[in-house]
């Protein structure tokens, strides 16, 4: 019933559902978070947020006057904000790549397949129709009765040629979904340079965090480390 050109149109889908399917699957493995939740409740259940929380609370009981615990402190305010930066990736990745993958894999393509196996039904009930209708015109040959038997032929002619209707409807339906599928592989394929392009903009921005957090951290530390030394070396001399 479907052209060469169709048929290859299937396969492919068919290929692009299973792949989509397994990547969108690897994806979802890959998130931290719990996909699905809302921004705040993402960012709770974060291992760096839990991270961030243990760091700050050692900071707070080791006390101001220790170096570790100031540097735990501002460690842990700073693997706070990796955190949110970490969730909003997150959520992106899965508004604009794997929700789109999700609606290819399970929804879109699927439907497209299940007007083929509607097309394939339609096309045994019009064989069916068909074989019926010359059944019943071999029986105006050898029958008697031959006006009503002429009428039983016209009655099931017309079921032939309605059933032959829904063949075509559904056919030229599923081939314009077929080709629209087709000429959308661009689109499908950006899904994956949105992946990196969103991955890059995290590493950019998680990057920045760190480099306006370092200098400063290094500096207290430095401070401290001088005084230390300086302290313990008038103690020797006297």
């Amino acid at each position: 019933v479907l052209s060469d050109d169709l048929l290859q149109i299937e396969r492919r889908m068919e290929l692009v559902r299973v792949v989509s399917h397994n990547t969108h699957k690897r994806m979802v493995s890959c998130l931290q978070g719990h996909i699905g939740a809302d921004a705040e409740k993402r960012h709770k259940k974060l291992p760096l947020t839990a991270l961030s929380q243990a760091m700050v609370e050692g900071g707070s009981q080791l006390g101001e006057d220790s170096l570790i615990g100031k540097m735990m402190e501002v460690c842990g305010d700073a693997e706070n904000r990796l955190a949110s930066e970490l969730m909003q990736h997150e959520l992106q990745i899965e508004k604009d790549v794997l929700d789109p993958l999700s609606q290819l894999a399970e929804v879109d393509v699927p439907n497209i397949l299940k007007q083929r196996k509607q097309l394939a039904k339609l096309v045994l009930d019009y064989d069916s129709a068909r074989a019926r209708w010359l059944q019943a015109t071999k029986s105006i040959i050898s029958g008697t009765n031959t006006q009503a038997l002429t009428a039983k032929a016209d009655l099931l002619k017309e079921e032939v040629d309605e059933a032959m209707n829904k063949v075509e409807l559904c056919k030229d339906q599923l081939a314009a979904d077929m080709y629209s599928f087709s000429s959308k592989e661009g689109d499908y394929a950006r899904y994956f340079v949105t992946l990196l392009e969103a991955q890059a903009e995290y590493h950019r921005k998680s990057l920045t965090l760190l480099e306006s957090v370092l200098p400063t951290i290094q500096a207290q530390q430095g401070t401290t480390h001088t005084h230390t030394h300086t302290h313990t070396d008038t103690q020797l001399v006297l």
